[in-house]
């Protein structure tokens, strides 16, 4: 394991209904596939060895000795090899059989877990050979040539770089409290399933659910591999499943009816998994009633790593299969967060900032949805646009058509004369273009806001999101500050798919100029043309590696170097490793050093997984350290 990832797969191999010999075969050419890519931990179906539809065939002697010396070829096979392999075969165990999960590495069985709830419905009759773990009492058993210790006591197993996983089998995941519950709350990582599971239709699409669920309620990682193409269809067909799932999203999934032999490998973030259930306070509490047998496994040749995962370049934005119910969910969270605080203080009237620029946009839109859903008149939403020293004529016209095509009250105050006024009281020249010539204006406009406010007996809506107040790219006291920030629980990426969303919604034609306009403060005069000359994507970086490392950053707490990976992986074909490094260290810089700025927020909703409110999700002293997460960067 490096990075907190492991390799593991959902194996279904081809197989003869009683043919132990050949089924060993597919078994130890997919073990031999899977060691060759690299894959930690793999699983195979239920009762694979001997195939599942044996039926009273179980009952013969000769099939349960022909799966021993099944069980003693696959021990020799694997003797020089790393990987763990999971077989399903059927072992007699003090003169009762049952249906068991066998664990084996280096050509030694690790441990053998019995199923614990056998079916005896409809075309499963398992009880009518099989004992359940239920009634198995500890012993010592003697297991191809070897002595094995077996208990009806859950049992974790622990690779040699700390990845716990635990085993159930089939109907047990069926179960209203499946042993996996037990085993994630003991502690193990990842749970694998060695299934026989036919197919009905509509099963498949409720299987798929139970294991999402189940893989999102235990925090873990959810290894599936039931039986297929081989098994008999005296009665039934079995469909041959393999899928891997982590925290209630699906990693890999193989193709059904399929009458070839496969494999379905993955990649597991064992760390997401246990920072989710470190700050998951319901998983914590659940666990203190848990308990586990712990076996660990045998040490392994270090392997040469492969990102082989998927990483979305942008995760805050939706997928298409649900882009139109996020994009309504999210605006209605916006939307329900200021229809609260203006019902409670009784008012009729918000004041907006109206720049041009993205984050404006999207505060106004949502402003006129909240007055049309209290029946408030439109007119009650005071837009003031404020151009300064660096307003371009494309960002002014885009305000002035956006407050007339949503009809709002428009007001125009210009702040050149009072800023130059200012900069004479304090003694700053104009010509010098520095942080004070910036913050100045960025300050007069919101005095202008907060007093408009007070003359209409309304509040101020805040504009700035959740990107820039991860960099700190707000003047303090300034833009940084509202009476209600409505973006604050919303990055700059998704802000720009927001907007673009409506403007589908609205086909308004200033919306989409608005979504193309670069991205700019405008505290910095124009260049010779006309055109906006500060922008600021060239200042603190592409928003969107920013927000990917956010994401990775705030939501599941990665180091520098392993954010940097994922983000090699997802913007290979976007920008160079130098790029990304470069970006990442002022990302970690900022973050520490404007803390300050987060620490005194003005209230604003949650919308997704990420948040910095200093009152809920982040709560971070303003002058620690970034020397740890820098210098980290710089090894890089």
């Amino acid at each position: 394991m490096e990075y907190g990832l492991i390799k593991v797969a959902a194996a279904v191999p081809a197989i003869k209904v009683a043919e132990v010999t050949y089924n060993v075969q597919q078994i130890e050419s997919l073990i031999a596939q899977a060691e060759g890519r690299g894959v930690e931990v793999i699983v195979f179906p239920e009762l694979c060895l001997t195939g599942y539809t044996c039926q009273d065939l179980f009952r013969e002697q000769l099939l349960l000795d022909k799966a021993e010396e099944g069980l003693l070829t696959l021990l020799n096979f694997t003797l020089k090899l790393d990987i763990i392999a999971v077989v399903g075969m059927p072992v007699v165990i003090n003169g009762l059989l049952y249906n068991c999960a066998v664990v084996i590495q280096h050509g030694s069985i690790l441990g053998v877990v019995p199923k614990t709830y056998l079916p005896n419905y409809g075309e499963f009759y398992e009880k009518r050979w099989f004992a359940s773990a239920q009634d198995l009492n500890p012993s010592d058993i003697y297991l191809a040539g070897g002595p094995v210790s077996v208990s009806a006591e859950p049992v974790i197993f622990t690779t040699c770089d700390g990845v716990k996983f635990g085993i159930e089998i089939c109907e047990d995941v069926w179960a209203p409290i499946p042993p996996s519950n037990n085993l994630a709350l003991a502690g193990a990582d990842i749970i694998l399933n060695l299934s026989a599971s036919d197919e009905l239709i509509g099963k498949h699409r409720y299987l798929r659910s139970l294991l999402a669920q189940q893989s999102a309620r235990t925090i873990s990682a959810y290894v599936y591999a039931s039986c297929g193409f081989g098994e008999s269809t005296q009665d039934v067909v079995y469909g041959g499943n393999a899928m891997v799932f982590e925290n209630g999203h699906l990693l890999a999934e193989g193709e059904r009816f399929s009458i070839q032999p496969q494999i379905q490998v993955a990649q597991v973030d064992v760390e997401r998994l246990r920072t989710e259930r470190r700050q998951n306070t319901t998983f914590i509490n659940a666990q203190r009633h848990s308990h586990a047998r712990h076996i660990g496994c045998k040490l392994t040749t270090p392997r040469d790593f492969e990102l082989i995962r998927s990483v979305d370049p942008h995760p805050f934005i939706p997928k298409n299969v649900d882009m139109q119910e996020s994009c309504e969910e999210i605006l209605s969270i916006q939307v329900a967060g200021l229809t609260k605080r203006l019902y409670h203080i009784g008012a009729s009237k918000a004041v907006v900032g109206i720049s041009g620029g993205l984050d404006s946009t999207l505060a106004l839109l949502v402003t006129v949805k909240t007055f049309d859903k209290l029946s408030l008149d439109r007119k009650g939403i005071i837009g003031i646009t404020m151009p300064g020293f660096g307003t371009t004529d494309r960002t002014y016209n885009n305000a002035i058509k956006l407050m007339k095509t949503l009809g709002v009250t428009i007001r125009e105050i210009s702040i050149a004369q009072a800023v130059t006024q200012h900069f004479e009281d304090i003694g700053h020249d104009i010509k010098k273009h520095d942080v004070t010539y910036e913050n100045s204006q960025a300050r007069e406009r919101t005095q202008i806001l907060m007093d408009v406010a007070n003359q209409v007996n309304g509040i101020v809506i805040g504009t700035g999101d959740l990107s820039e107040l991860a960099l700190g790219w707000a003047t303090y006291n300034g833009d940084h500050m509202s009476m209600y920030g409505v973006n604050a629980g919303v990055p700059k990426t998704l802000i720009r798919y927001l907007v673009s969303y409506i403007s589908g919604e609205m086909a308004t034609e200033v919306l989409l100029d608005i979504v193309d306009t670069p991205i700019s403060p405008e505290l910095i005069p124009a260049d010779a043309m006309g055109n906006i000359k500060q922008k600021t994507e060239d200042l603190v970086g592409p928003y969107e590696l920013h927000d990917f490392f956010i994401y990775y950053f705030l939501r599941w707490g990665f180091s520098p170097k392993k954010i940097y990976l994922l983000a090699q992986k997802a913007f290979e074909k976007t920008y160079d490793d130098a790029t990304i490094k470069r970006w990442l260290q002022t990302f970690c810089r900022r973050f520490f050093n404007q803390q300050f700025k987060r620490s005194c927020l003005p209230d604003g909703p949650k919308v997704g997984s990420v948040s910095l409110s200093p009152r809920g999700d982040w709560r971070m002293p303003s002058d620690a350290s970034s020397a740890l997460w820098l210098k980290e960067c710089d090894e890089l």
